[in-house]
């Protein structure tokens, strides 16, 4: 064993890990991240960066299947092979992180590839060798994909995410479990390239975490292309043979037969195997309590995923940025959440910020409520084919300020920004009202759903 005193230890090197330790070592600080697979997380191999160059080369398909509405005709053949090579080589170097474990190391930086447990108060162990920490730990383990304990499954060659992204021809069939972002998404891309796809959610409604416009909408387009849809019906039992795979719903809901599976029932954190009970927190918790400096224990930081607080690549880095002016010592705002984005990119996209109008009212507020949809607004009729969408704001009428928004149409991700502003810094909805609205965009949108509120 090996024993050496640095400053920090980074636990977990996702993006959020990878960016406190990387600017901490500009910083001059001796730093060691630590991490049992690639330098750089899910993000950038098997889910955000891939998954939407997958859907954008989804979506080119579906734009030119909208020619014949709009401009006369064309044929459109998909081919997955050149979006296959497109991931491969530009976007994760065939699942190889050597250019950013370079990238980090050029900062100053010790990458160490292991599985590291906190053994003792500021000290990780990593292959048998102890780092310990003068300034402290940071914790960013993440989440692996959540298996769930539907009898079969597990004895079947069913595929996550990390398959997904990996895959150069596709099946003719695939069924997916889980009507959530990353399967909705999923599900729309593979349709696109002629893959028989069923998608089943066992909650009520896709999207289940969205308001329940936004679910409809989706499932609305879903059905237009030939994607089916079973929501309230969750999988009892699964099987595979040299057919494929027959997935039996509760409820005698029937089966469901098809090439392939993919799981996508959403994410879960590993806090057991890490050392937790070392700095005095139960392995057993879901998620950390983090302050809002993103502290959890004396001299320990953990951010992203593991906080609980959204699972998503952005929240990773706004919290990886607070935790590094803490452990500097600079002054900067604490963490806040009432005004989280986030983007299921779908076509409609679908995003929001915010609370929902449901969970508003399960919180007491005196709730009002804006509604346009996109197709009736100028820009949603120029642009017809592919429009539907619909701008939805929820306000606390008692402070007069918008407390949730959703925005679902072609760029729905790209209009949310200024409901996150208004969100965010709590604008007053008279004052909203006074701003003057480009013609024609998307965002024209905003105002109208400002005036049904209003009226």
């Amino acid at each position: 064993m090996v024993a050496q005193s640095v400053d920090v230890v980074v636990v977990g090197m996702g993006p959020g890990g990878e960016d406190v330790a990387s600017k901490l070592a500009e910083a001059g600080l001796s730093v060691v991240g630590i991490d049992q697979r690639l330098l750089g997380g899910e993000c950038p191999y098997f889910g955000c960066v891939p998954s939407k160059m997958m859907i954008r080369a989804a979506n080119v398909l579906a734009e030119g299947r909208r020619i014949a509405d709009l401009a006369g005709g064309a044929t459109v053949t998909p081919d997955f092979t050149p979006v296959a090579k497109r991931i491969r080589q530009d976007a994760t170097d065939d699942w190889d992180d050597t250019v950013a474990v370079e990238r980090f190391e050029s900062k100053g930086g010790v990458f160490v590839r292991g599985h590291g447990v906190i053994t003792g108060p500021n000290i990780v162990t990593v292959n048998g060798d102890e780092y310990i920490a003068r300034r402290g730990i940071v914790l960013n383990t993440g989440t692996e994909p959540n298996i769930p304990p539907i009898t079969g499954l597990a004895d079947t060659p069913y595929w996550t995410n990390r398959d997904a992204m990996q895959l150069e021809t596709l099946p003719a069939s695939l069924a997916i479990l889980g009507g959530g972002a990353i399967g909705c998404e999923l599900s729309q891309v593979f349709a696109r390239f002629g893959v028989k796809v069923t998608v089943i959610e066992a909650a009520p409604r896709l999207l289940p975490l969205e308001e329940p416009e936004s679910s409809q909408l989706v499932e609305d387009a879903f059905r237009e292309e030939g994607i089916t849809v079973h929501t309230g019906l969750p999988a009892s039992a699964v099987s595979h043979d040299a057919g494929g795979f027959t997935i039996t719903l509760r409820d005698n809901g029937g089966t469901v037969q098809a090439e392939r599976l993919l799981v996508a029932s959403g994410r879960r954190t590993n806090l057991k195997g890490i050392g937790l009970d070392a700095v005095g927190i139960d392995e057993d918790v879901r998620h950390l309590d983090a302050d809002e400096h993103m502290r959890v224990a004396d001299g320990v930081w953990a951010i992203g995923d593991i906080v609980g607080k959204g699972a998503f690549t952005h929240m990773s880095m706004y919290q990886a940025g607070i935790a590094i002016r803490d452990i500097l010592g600079q002054d900067g705002p604490p963490a806040r959440y009432h005004a989280v984005p986030r983007v299921t990119f779908t076509d409609p996209e679908v995003g929001s910020v915010g609370i929902t109008e449901e969970q508003a009212r399960e919180q007491g507020i005196q709730v009002r409520v804006g509604r346009q949809e996109i197709q009736a607004s100028t820009r949603g009729w120029i642009h017809k084919a592919g429009n539907s969408g619909i701008i939805k704001l929820v306000a606390d009428e008692d402070r007069g300020v918008l407390v949730g928004a959703t925005s679902v149409g072609p760029t729905g991700g790209e209009v949310l920004s200024a409901l996150v502003l208004a969100v965010h810094a709590a604008v007053p909805v008279a004052k909203f009202r006074e701003m003057i609205f480009a013609y024609p965009t998307f965002h024209r949108a905003i105002e109208a759903a400002l005036d049904d509120m209003m009226s």
